[in-house]
């Protein structure tokens, strides 16, 4: 199955379990894809003892995972692209979606 997911929050414990989910589907051989939008792209930045999002994202790419990042909304955080945050478009979106069985959103 083809899994599309869109985070759109930067809060540590929502981001770390939407990755979670994406590794667990990843082991189950579905192909996975993410989509960061608004706060999402900032998911580099999110430091959380608990909750650890930068060791859950790495395993997800070193899984095969693969994560795109609304360059308007990096933009606006004068961000750039980065492995972790590949500058995309509403168009990269609307494939993902098109592309997969199943959506989910977190955030």
């Amino acid at each position: 199955m083809k899994i599309g997911i869109v985070i759109s929050t930067n809060e540590p414990e929502v981001v770390w379990n939407a990755f979670r989910f994406g590794n667990t589907a990843l082991k189950e051989s579905h192909q996975v894809k993410v989509f960061l939008l608004n706060k999402g792209v900032e998911i580099e930045d999110i430091k959380n003892a608990k909750y650890n999002v930068a060791e859950q994202t790495d395993l997800f790419l070193k899984s095969k995972g693969h994560i795109l990042a609304c360059g308007t909304c990096l933009k606006s955080r004068d961000k750039g692209s980065s492995s972790v945050c590949p500058i995309s478009t509403m168009k990269d979106l609307l494939k993902l979606i098109e592309e997969s069985d199943r959506v989910l959103t977190f955030g």
